[in-house]
């Protein structure tokens, strides 16, 4: 069970899922290699040996980023398991480099420094689902 987010260009005045235009396409993040470039100066620990599907680890949290191998690049689904608020720092660094936003899928905000309430629902419910605590 993961914690889904994704990464995609929005217009400014979107916050949340519900304000997205039905008929809106995103405009690209970029070429497949400049996304890959950008994803590895942003995170430099980021494991890009499966370009299309990267991995990141922190203390308590692991990271996969589902970019694709579509060219160019219309978005990235990141998907966290883990505990610590310090995965969002990577989340928001990312969707900085990308010049995009960062959406929670679950609750349908987009994620802002200091937002955190969705990752800790996340973490409630799974925890709640599979009867543990972390």
């Amino acid at each position: 069970m993961s914690w889904d987010v994704l990464l995609l260009r929005l217009p400014d005045d979107v916050t949340s899922m519900e304000e997205i235009p039905a008929d809106y396409t995103p405009d690209p993040l970029g070429h497949l290699h400049d996304v890959l470039s950008t994803v590895a100066q942003a995170v430099p620990d980021v494991d890009l040996s499966d370009p299309t599907w990267g991995e990141l680890l922190g203390p308590t949290w692991s990271m996969e980023l589902n970019i694709g191998a579509e060219d160019p690049v219309d978005s990235i689904m990141l998907h966290m398991r883990g505990s610590g608020d310090d995965v969002l720092t990577p989340v928001l660094r990312l969707a900085d480099a990308l010049r995009c936003k960062a959406l929670d899928c679950a609750g349908g905000d987009l994620i802002t420094p200091g937002r955190t309430s969705g990752w800790h629902a996340f973490q409630q419910f799974r925890d709640r689902v599979a009867g543990t605590s972390q």
